[in-house]
């Protein structure tokens, strides 16, 4: 999958479970659309994600 993480050896890649995440507001759709998933897969991803996020502030000036 070009180097991109993938869910416990699945041919699907973290980002396309986070933009799953993002998507679907119900759970049960995720589930209905990818039925190889489950509740761990989902947790980890997003985990995976948050981990690897860059965590910087930036300095704003008021308007």
């Amino acid at each position: 999958m070009n180097g991109q993480p993938c869910i416990r050896g699945m041919r699907l890649t973290v980002r396309r479970v986070v933009e799953a995440v993002a998507l679907y507001p119900e759970r049960a759709d995720i589930y209905r659309n990818y039925p190889e998933l489950d509740p761990e897969d989902l947790r980890q991803a997003l985990a995976f994600a948050a981990a690897n996020l860059e965590d910087t502030a930036v300095e704003t000036t008021a308007a």
